[in-house]
């Protein structure tokens, strides 16, 4: 980010309202939540923009299914997130939603705007249109000739009436700002994604439905009242109309944004469509458009059917908000996808949280109550500890490099280098030593240094663990805001003579799960079938285990799935008129090569499912432990198609 600018504009996207919050909403938010902080903490003016996406036919028909009005049910599932977010004390200082009529204004506004420069004609449509995606996809593009790319649902043909906006206008002006602006698509690797998509041609996109009315109404002045707009015209305007476009633009002053902060799954949209959007509108174009991975469970794509489906706020209420926000945005560097597991939150508490930090924090008490009656004084650090702070202070100075380049697991990597600094100079100059040698300047300064670090890291640590680390700094008689970062981060300062306060210990260990996993549960069953289940730790019945059909089969082919960091897709062979494709989660443990001609042991009636927009029709029996997978072999080769069991 340039040094020179004195605003921040960061945004999530706007969550569609078709479910409740989970882990990946939660994500999202989080990293916003990060970044709006650091901006605040560091003298930016800063806005914050988070909400909900509620119109389109997806919602239309969602509502009519719980016989409630479009409206009604758009209250209720915008409600949960905005509940969650408060709850969350997410720091956002404007929750906007579609049905809002300052932005149903501006949209209407922008709609003008480009209809009247000729950026908008009205034409006839007809392709294939995903309502769960609300996109529509080439012939080409789908899978199976039917299937949608994207969520792996079936599209429909859809003729009718539409508006187009003239995207195709727009592609080597996308093209030229992909290569003018490094960093405007994060992380690079998805940049080239996009720049390849474009490079492949744009057709003009089709911007207004007549098949449902849920949606925003064209302008009065073009009068076609037929026509509602397209859901993703509407939904990308809010990061405008937030700021009042079209009425009152006061805020325009934040505009463009710092970073729009989006899922993998919606980078075209924001990484083409917006930016077209936005050069018709003659308005300046977003700094970063960043786009994060998904989240697995225990190396699993989470599914309401197998119950597996992470709730954010069970996680925050079994092990502490900011424990969870900790875990969230250094387990995972940005743009890859990652997977939850209570095993690796529970260590990343143990090890980083009580070890490191917490431990620390304890020890520097110590030392000062048992040698020093709890004073400290820093005139003597930096002639006895130059070399631990002037490596300290050059970590910290330049962690602002990683912040609006959505590397935050490398920022909070520096700061835990700098605690090690802290926790080895410990062990390096023992102070106990230097006690009983009399050399009292000396641990005085040794435990100088390590409050002195304690310091800056809780300073640069706020963003992500705001309570926590105002416990810490109060220890040492601080209170973090933008002077306390200038004091002793921009300006280096040390602290001077103080007394300590005690605190109750930060981050007790974690010796067992804190979070009962969700079972899956059917319509159709009762409290009372749910409790029995709850009673039989899992014991299946003889006709349960084989109405399960496992087979052996032969690996033919096998191929990585573009674009994910995890998956391997496998033509294998049981024995049938042609062979199953199964996608597997097992890349990381074996190499396409490795698999061919290999035989393996498959479930062999599980209903065919769309993982990562791919038919998989089984799954593959591995064994897994904490750091490998095995799968499940024949010892001896056996017919294709044989049965297991």
């Amino acid at each position: 980010m340039d040094n020179k600018c004195k605003r921040a504009y960061i945004t999530t996207p706007i969550y569609y309202v078709n479910d409740v919050p989970h882990i990946g909403h939660a994500y999202t938010t989080i990293i916003c939540d990060t970044l709006a902080r650091y901006s605040r903490l560091t003298g930016l003016e800063t806005y914050f923009l988070t909400g909900t996406d509620e119109h389109g036919q997806k919602i239309e028909e969602a509502a009519k299914k719980r016989g409630k009005s479009a409206k009604q049910y758009a209250d209720e599932i915008s409600g949960y997130f905005k509940d969650l977010w408060d709850e969350f004390e997410i720091s956002y200082d404007k929750f906007i939603r579609t049905t809002d009529k300052e932005h149903i204004k501006g949209v209407q506004k922008a709609f003008e705007v480009m209809y009247k420069k000729g950026d908008i004609y009205k034409d006839m449509y007809e392709g294939h249109y995903c309502v769960s995606c609300e996109s529509f996809f080439t012939k080409n593009q789908l899978i199976d000739n039917e299937y949608c790319p994207d969520c792996g649902k079936p599209t429909n043909i859809v003729k009718e009436e539409s508006y187009f906006f003239k995207l195709s206008k727009y592609e080597k002006k996308l093209l030229e700002w992909y290569n003018d602006k490094e960093n405007c698509v994060l992380p690079k690797g998805k940049k080239n994604e996009v720049i390849s998509f474009v490079e492949q041609g744009l057709k003009d996109l089709s911007v207004t439905r007549t098949s449902f009315d849920w949606g925003i109404k064209l302008p009065k002045s073009i009068n076609d009242p037929k026509h509602v707009m397209y859901v993703w015209l509407d939904a990308l305007l809010n990061y405008i109309t937030a700021l009042g476009y079209g009425d009152d633009e006061k805020l325009m002053k934040f505009w463009p944004a710092t970073v729009h902060v989006v899922g993998k799954d919606i980078l075209r949209f924001h990484a083409i469509y917006w930016p077209a959007f936005l050069m018709s509108l003659d308005l300046p174009l977003p700094k970063h458009i960043a786009a994060h991975g998904w989240w697995t469970r225990n190396g699993e794509k989470m599914s309401k059917s197998k119950g597996n489906v992470v709730n954010p706020r069970d996680v925050a209420n079994a092990y502490g908000l900011e424990n969870f926000r900790y875990f969230m945005l250094r387990e995972v560097p940005f743009g890859q996808d990652g997977d939850f597991s209570q095993k690796a939150l529970m260590d990343r508490i143990n090890s980083d949280l009580s070890n490191d930090l917490g431990n620390l924090v304890n020890r520097v008490l110590g030392m000062s109550g048992k040698y020093f009656d709890m004073k400290v004084n820093s005139k003597d650090v930096e002639k006895f500890h130059k070399k631990e702070l002037e490596e300290a202070t050059n970590i910290i100075n330049n962690l602002y490099t990683y912040i609006y380049d959505m590397q935050l697991n490398r920022y909070l990597e520096g700061l835990w280098k700098v605690l090690t600094i802290a926790n080895q100079s410990i062990a390096t100059y023992e102070p106990w030593k230097k006690m009983k040698e009399s050399k009292e300047d000396e641990a005085m300064a040794l435990v100088a240094l390590i409050a002195n670090l304690l310091v800056k890291v809780s300073i640069m640590l706020h963003p992500v663990m705001p309570k926590s680390t105002q416990k810490i700094a109060s220890v040492f008689g601080v209170e973090i805001n933008t002077e306390s970062y200038k004091k002793y981060i921009e300006n280096e300062e040390l602290l001077g003579e103080i007394t300590l306060e005690k605190i109750p210990p930060l981050f007790p260990k974690i010796e067992k799960m804190l979070m009962t996993s969700p079972e899956p549960t059917t319509v159709k069953e009762t409290k009372k079938d749910k409790k029995e289940d709850t009673k039989s730790d899992g014991i299946i019945t003889i006709d349960q285990f084989f109405q399960t059909k496992l087979k052996i089969g032969t690996i033919l082919e096998a191929v990585e799935v573009e674009g994910s960091d995890k998956l391997l897709k496998l033509q294998v062979d049981l024995g049938e008129e042609k062979p199953r494709q199964i996608i597997a989660g097992i890349k990381a443990y074996y190499k396409p090569e490795e698999l061919l001609q290999t035989q393996i042991c498959v479930v062999s009636n599980l209903k065919p499912a769309k993982i990562f927009g791919h038919k998989s029709e089984g799954m593959l029996l591995a064994a897994k432990d904490k750091n490998s997978l095995s799968l499940m072999r024949p010892q001896n080769r056996v017919a294709d198609g044989s049965s297991v069991g």
